[in-house]
């Protein structure tokens, strides 16, 4: 079996603190194999009432990695893009996508014909997840090309995703 090097890496980012290790993974690999990097960040705009429903239905927040909101899925992406250009990874795409994170790394991959997908996991026990599936098992039945997973230093399990802070989240109405 004759090894090939990777042309174009897909990373995905939501601002947690497992981002920074997983971007950083996939930049070394793109600097590495001179590919080129896309960073993909899927965030919600989802209205709270639409929320509200979905929490009722899967008995917990349904937007599992995720970042909530538009301007904190962008500071997630450019804190993304500077550990990347740090790494000296060319970063060829950083991409805002509203939807669920798995539909946006594999709609991304297609796009940009990647040879390899760089997503951070945690073990995770969730209701939710145990009917659902996580991220990357999604990911990984969709896709063919490679998927590497990342995983959190041991004892690191918490991890917060970031939103924007401009959202009231008393209001009924109010949401990314």
């Amino acid at each position: 079996m004759t090894m090939k090097d990777y042309r174009t890496i897909v990373v995905g980012t939501d601002g947690s603190a497992l981002a920074e290790p997983t971007v950083g993974r996939a930049a070394w690999l793109a600097k590495h194999d001179d590919a080129d990097l896309v960073i993909v960040c899927a965030y919600s705009k989802l209205s709270r009432r639409d929320e509200a429903k979905n929490v009722a239905t899967l008995g917990g927040d349904s937007r599992v990695g995720q970042v909530l909101g538009r301007n904190a899925a962008g500071q997630a992406l450019s804190s993304a893009v500077q550990v990347a250009t740090d790494e000296g990874a060319t970063v060829t795409g950083a991409l805002l996508i509203d939807g669920e994170p798995a539909d946006a790394l594999v709609s991304a991959a297609e796009e940009h014909q990647a040879d390899l997908i760089v997503l951070g996991a945690v073990r995770d026990t969730s209701l939710a997840t145990r009917l659902l599936g996580s991220t990357a098992e999604e990911v990984t039945r969709r896709v063919p090309c490679d998927v590497l997973i990342v995983r959190p230093e041991q004892g690191e399990t918490e991890f917060e995703v970031p939103e924007d802070a401009s959202i009231d989240w008393a209001d009924p109405g109010a949401g990314p």
